[in-house]
């Protein structure tokens, strides 16, 4: 009997939401929520998941929330977390700034508990450095109004969700430290198994989701074997941890960084680095010589490398949708202030690849200097992001048995609007002011690192920094509805989009998303498999 009242009441507040614009009220399993409705869209924010991280469970594992008394307002985003202003361009549309941080928002088009509608749970990027649910390039709401409950999670950055250190270690019974932010994330997918019911959800039919970091965590939570079983499926863009320079250290390394960390912090104990303000902590974290944190191989959230673990099949064994763009890095990323020209390029090889620099130019070769920009471009793109994606894709493909599709994605963003005034275009498709910096008046010739998420999340109304025309409507309908298709069926086809094989029969069929968008034989495949042979010292990973 109380079942039944429980939904009857669920049923009631979302049907009350509808008629008269009241929020509406959902109860989980922790108390009872009041969201707001926006032409029929039920949007809950700043929902808390886990218990605030402060004090004694600063570097724990995410503890369960407390149930609560009334009903939680749940009409503004939680705060963001602890981070530095790392990309300038970064818009949150949280209020505050806390280590108080684990907080989810669910944006939902259900009318009752009963429809079990498919759920995306989508990670930010910010090379583990920033990010923050809020961002509008995240929103949920197009999702959301074509049938999909969609949920963006935050989790602990930098020192505070990486720290790892011997005197952590020591107190679990792993005896292992680190990687509290996927294991904020883990702990984000299992309250989406408990309560997004609630929300119309179907807990059976969860696909995560993320760019660049937000990519690798999907990685890192595909590699877990705590919450491989919480996803049916899996969307990576642009990064994963492996062969990369963000892949996992060993624990022993991470501790390493961990007493490192703490002798700069000038901290005698774990206490008393659990001492320091939240503030002053972060501010230590970006001094001079402090290190970049990572996760590691910590015998619990990762027991082994993600590289080994997919090498094993070992994995989560579910339909996998993965790219990457076609300018994910300029030339300068490994050409710093030289000019490209074919002399130049040809010592950029010998200092990347010593006595294998002649076999690199077989396969990055520029005719003349005018190409030099370009094909340097491909390789800085194919070092940073290209290739790690490629591997993850290539060891799902040979050691699961699910669908597997590819993409390359080339749209470039256009212009900056012209009433941007001089700025720059940012990694978080915002801009950052400098009055020395004239506002770009052409399109790039490529898909920058992030270009694709507003297109793919049907947010380009959001972001108005760019003066989109017609044709990134157009790539922005096709690519968004291969996303919906994929989060709904785990297959990207369907109706109005561009037959898109699996890679099955053939791993190096890949779609290519423009405004002519098209299934075709990558033609960099040799590249790839060039530096998949190569040792791991020449491909990027530190």
């Amino acid at each position: 009997m109380k079942r039944i009242v429980f939904f009857l009441f669920i049923f009631a507040a979302f049907i009350s939401a509808g008629q008269s614009g009241v929020g509406p009220t959902v109860k989980v399993k922790n108390g009872s929520l009041q969201g707001i409705n926006t032409s029929g869209i039920g949007i809950f924010k700043g929902i808390p998941f886990a218990e605030p991280p402060v004090g004694e469970l600063r570097w724990k594992e995410p503890q369960p929330v407390k149930n609560w008394e009334g009903i939680l307002d749940a009409t503004k985003f939680g705060p963001c977390p602890m981070q530095a202003k790392v990309y300038g361009d970064m818009f949150f549309r949280a209020d505050t700034m806390s280590e108080d941080c684990l907080y989810l928002n669910v944006w939902t088009p259900a009318k009752t508990y009963e429809e079990k509608l498919p759920v995306l749970v989508y990670f930010y990027g910010g090379g583990y450095r920033a990010g923050d649910g809020s961002e509008p390039r995240y929103d949920g709401e197009s999702m959301a109004r074509n049938g999909i409950v969609s949920v963006t999670v935050n989790y602990r950055l930098g020192v505070f969700g990486f720290l790892a250190h011997p005197g952590l270690s020591a107190e679990n019974d792993y005896k292992g430290s680190g990687n509290y932010a996927l294991m904020d994330q883990y702990a984000a997918l299992k309250w989406v198994q408990e309560n997004i019911a609630a929300f119309g959800g179907d807990p059976n039919r969860v696909t995560i989701a993320g760019e660049s970091c937000g990519s690798r965590s999907v990685c890192a939570q595909m590699a877990s074997p705590l919450s491989k079983g919480l996803i049916a499926g899996a969307i990576g863009e642009s990064g994963a941890l492996m062969n990369s320079t963000l892949v996992p250290s060993s624990l022993k390394k991470a501790e390493e960084t961990g007493l490192q960390f703490q002798k700069l912090a000038d901290a005698g104990s774990i206490a008393e680095l659990r001492a320091i303000p939240e503030q002053e902590l972060l501010e230590i974290s970006g001094k001079p010589g402090a290190p970049y944190f990572v996760p590691n191989v910590d015998n619990y959230f990762l027991p082994d490398f993600p590289l080994a673990i997919f090498e094993n099949g070992e994995q989560a064994d579910v339909p996998f949708l993965v790219g990457w763009n076609s300018e994910e890095m300029n030339f300068r990323f490994i050409f710093g202030m030289k000019e490209p020209t074919l002399e130049n390029f040809k010592e950029v090889l010998e200092g990347l690849y010593g006595d294998r620099a002649e076999e690199a130019f077989e396969l990055y070769h520029p005719e003349s200097d005018a190409d030099v920009e370009q094909i340097a471009t491909d390789l800085a793109g194919d070092r940073f992001a290209g290739f790690n994606s490629w591997k993850w894709m290539e060891l799902h493909h040979n050691t699961a048995s699910s669908p597997l599709y590819r993409y390359f994605y080339s749209r470039p963003r256009p212009a900056m609007r012209a009433e941007m005034g001089n700025a720059q275009a940012g990694f978080a498709g915002g801009i950052t002011r400098n009055a020395e910096v004239v506002v770009e008046k052409k399109r790039k010739t490529g898909a920058v690192h992030s270009a694709e998420i507003e297109y793919a999340l049907g947010n380009l109304p959001t972001n108005r920094v760019y003066d989109w025309q017609p044709e990134d409507y157009k790539v922005s309908e096709i690519v968004q509805g291969f996303f919906i298709n994929f989060i709904k069926t785990g297959n990207p086809n369907g109706f109005g989009v561009p037959y898109w094989p699996s890679t099955e029969k053939d791993m190096n069929v890949q779609m290519h998303i423009d405004v002519e968008s098209k299934a075709e034989i990558d033609p960099s495949a040799k590249r790839y498999e060039w530096l998949n042979q190569l040792p791991d010292e020449l491909v990027g990973i530190e």
